[in-house]
């Protein structure tokens, strides 16, 4: 049976990659992209929409649609977490009212690996708590939104929930974006040149698991597909460690105590050089590993780049400042452009807000 999906964060690191998989699917036969300023990319099947899922109408958007993938969240500006709140819950909220007014029956929501509990280093599966780490505003408002989306589905049962809950998800085009919203603007890009590394921090709880965008995609466009819903891990392999990394970066590792690391984060988020909050270090430090084996079993999910080969693909990115042709990751990072992330206060406000207040014609026209 031929869907129309619409997704919202179409633009963003991974609903970019979402898009052009669905555009090559033969059974996909229309994609409605959302996203707060309409990009100029015109891939095949695709209508942009500008929508501010925080304020503007979304039901209409919706309508005739057989599933919404809800991507759309705020990282930025962390020190204005109000801002953040209005998108990523107040504008979740938004999405699954009108889901319910548009009548669409499926919702594909992106969770995350921040949503759980701290936990062992050790995978663990769906079944273990998601109820955030405390010290990390993305963390909490991943877990409110799990509960929000529990009280949906029992208040709900007409309409299928399907949550990914997937690693740290990269690619080399979404650099720009990544470098905007975690390094900021002092940010030599130049630094990531294994030669000019020469150490990397280790430390046994310091270690994650990492996704590239494209497989990331595949298993979004899986559950899209499936009739299984309820809870999914997503992530590749091997694990990345401070041994790991240093491989990649041809450096050499030095024991540090995750106080000292989480103290570095904070000494430089309060001194505004980077716009990143220390509460990703909490996240870093706390999560547990991922079992992805439902997701391989009900979704398919084989990720065909290895978590080493995403990272490094993220930092060539890095260094060669690659981009994609959407606002949030393309290359709109001249010194000029730094000049005004700097002006933002490194996290006070959205780096983008000023572009995202130039809306453009809604509804371009698909592709052919």
């Amino acid at each position: 049976m031929k869907v129309r999906v619409a997704v919202t964060g179409a633009t963003g690191n991974v609903g970019s990659s979402l898009i052009q998989v669905l555009g090559q699917d033969p059974d996909v036969d229309e994609i409605v992209g959302l996203a707060r300023r309409v990009p100029d990319w015109r891939p095949p099947k695709t209508t942009w929409v500008s929508c501010d899922i925080s304020r503007d109408p979304i039901s209409a958007h919706l309508t005739g649609c057989t599933v919404v993938v809800h991507l759309a969240w705020q990282i930025q500006p962390s020190r204005d977490v109000g801002t953040m709140w209005m998108t990523n819950v107040f504008g979740t909220d938004r999405v699954l009212q009108a889901i319910v007014d548009s009548g669409v029956k499926k919702l594909v929501h992106a969770s995350s690996v921040g949503a759980y509990s701290e936990g062992p280093k050790q995978p663990v599966d769906e079944s273990w708590p998601t109820n955030g780490i405390p010290g990390s505003s993305y963390s909490w408002m991943k877990a409110y939104v799990e509960r929000m989306l529990d009280r949906f589905e029992s208040t709900r049962p007409e309409i299928s929930v399907t949550r990914l809950r997937p690693a740290l998800i990269f690619k080399g085009e979404s650099a720009t974006g990544m470098r905007r919203l975690f390094l900021g603007p002092l940010f030599p890009n130049v630094l990531v040149r294994p030669s000019l590394v020469p150490i990397v921090p280790k430390n046994p709880r310091m270690m994650f698991q990492a996704l590239h965008a494209s497989d990331a995609a595949e298993a979004y466009r899986g559950a899209i597909h499936s009739d299984a819903n309820g809870p999914f891990n997503i992530a590749a392999d091997p694990v990345i460690d401070g041994d790991v990394l240093a491989g990649i970066l041809s450096a050499r590792t030095v024991n540090i105590s995750p106080g000292v690391i989480r103290a570095a984060f904070a000494a430089a988020w309060h001194l505004r050089l980077v716009p990143s909050d220390p509460g990703w270090a909490d996240l870093a430090f706390g999560t547990p590993l991922l079992d992805p084996s439902r997701a391989e079993r009900e979704l398919g999910f084989r990720p065909k780049i290895t978590s080493v080969d995403a990272v490094k693909d993220l930092l060539d990115g890095l260094r060669r400042a690659k981009q994609w042709p959407t606002p949030p990751l393309e290359r709109a990072s001249s010194g000029a452009f730094r000049y005004k992330e700097l002006l933002t206060g490194m996290g006070a406000r959205d780096p983008l807000a000023e572009r995202a207040e130039t809306i453009r014609p809604m509804g371009f026209p698909p592709s052919n």
